[in-house]
């Protein structure tokens, strides 16, 4: 599956830090195996949060706003994935990092959601949707007794 954040995503947001924090020890060259590597960790932690509420293709029909939204979180988890890796921590990537875990969380409670792209629309029997990952649906069949029916009694 897609990862959520990749190290481009991370370059083009914090470049400074990914320079600091993942730097190889001998060559000083940003080591892009060990950062693809903490993307791929971050975005399986985020899916496993969100598995507590969302269903693995639910997670991959997500509309643009909600993958930007778990690309934020996901770059918090990689910086201190990566920043593990290379024993580089501190205080306020570890904050970050767990601010970007509370988050995940109270999206899979319930207390935030994501939002799905919309289907083409095609007629492939299914039942049509609004997308809502929490919406009941119920099927039933045609009523046995209704005014009409009983209207010759």
């Amino acid at each position: 599956m897609q990862p959520f954040a990749t190290i481009d995503d991370i370059d083009a947001r914090y470049p400074a830090e990914l320079i600091v924090l993942a730097a190889d020890e001998v060559t000083g060259e940003t080591d892009t195996v060990r950062v693809t590597a903490a993307c791929e960790d971050a975005s399986s932690e985020a899916r496993a949060i969100l598995k507590a509420r969302y269903t693995t293709a639910e997670l991959g029909n997500l509309d643009l706003d909600s993958l930007e939204t778990l690309r934020l979180y996901t770059i918090d988890i990689a910086l201190y994935r990566i920043a593990l890796s290379f024993s580089r921590s501190n205080e306020r990537i570890k904050e970050r990092y767990e601010a970007a875990i509370k988050r995940l969380e109270a999206i899979a409670s319930g207390r935030g959601g994501l939002s799905f792209a919309s289907s083409d629309g095609g007629d492939d029997g299914s039942i049509e949707t609004t997308g809502s990952p929490n919406e009941v649906l119920i099927e039933v069949p045609e009523r046995v007794f209704s005014r009409d029916r009983l209207s010759g009694w």
